[in-house]
């Protein structure tokens, strides 16, 4: 139980150290695409490599499937509700005109952030099931995701007039919020079938992947330019290095 808060809770803490680098320094959007575009890599290996695999090793290819394709089709709906919200102003590019001056906005990127990191800190626990010590490749991946995430988003809030003392509270409960997800899913699939297990180890993975593609993989490119598809590639190849290594 306490492992995986304190892993959900240090992969978490980097949105609060992105929010807290945006509110005392001046970051270069270039820097912001580069460490997205890793993240995004990272992100793409520790799930193929973790979740998609251990799930296939529980169960059969069907059940992967329907979690897999479950997990993604979830996600695009509510990033759809989300983004008609506001929330599409939790990526960075997309402050600009009116809509900096809208709370709604900012709440929006407020809710997005935390459906962004919600499947990752399940996928966290999910990895701590059975015993089992946790995957170092999935808490740095995400990691590494989470810090331009807090930076961005920080900046959108900036942007729709919440205060620095607000974000920093807002981002603390984002914190904790992704501990619970990652206990919620290390308690809550404990001593379920290996049925089960793969289909929600999959649907994390559904999840995650097409939040990097509709968020993180965007931004990247419109921040880093063309260099960022070799910066990806080695994210993913760093998780490939963590999963055997």
């Amino acid at each position: 139980m306490w492992s995986a808060i304190l892993w959900g809770t240090i992969a978490a803490s980097a949105t609060l150290f992105g929010a807290l680098t945006v509110i005392f320094l001046s970051v270069p959007k270039r820097l912001i695409g580069f460490i997205m575009a890793l993240g995004t890599g990272a992100l793409i290996g520790a799930t193929t490599y973790e979740l998609l695999g251990d799930a296939l090793k529980l169960s059969g290819f069907k059940e992967v499937a329907i979690g897999f394709l479950g997990g993604a089709l979830l996600f695009t709906l509510l990033d759809m509700w989300v983004s008609h919200s506001g929330g599409n102003q939790r990526k960075w590019s997309d402050q600009s005109g009116e809509n900096k001056s809208k709370s709604g906005a900012g709440l929006g990127t407020f809710i997005g952030t935390i459906m962004d990191t919600l499947p990752e800190s399940a996928m966290i626990g999910l990895s701590l099931v059975g015993g089992q010590s946790v995957s170092f490749a999935l808490v740095i991946a995400i990691f590494i995701s989470n810090f331009p995430e807090g930076l961005s988003s920080t900046y959108g809030l900036q942007k729709s007039g919440f205060s620095n003392r607000k974000i920093l509270i807002m981002w603390i409960f984002v914190v904790v919020f992704s501990a619970l997800s990652s206990l919620a899913g290390a308690l809550f699939l404990d001593g379920t079938s290996n049925s089960i297990k793969a289909i929600m180890s999959a649907f994390a993975g559904g999840a995650i992947i097409a939040m990097v593609a509709s968020t993180m993989m965007p931004e990247a490119y419109k921040e880093g330019g063309p260099s960022v598809g070799f910066i990806t590639a080695t994210g993913v190849f760093i998780s490939l290095f963590l999963h055997h290594y």
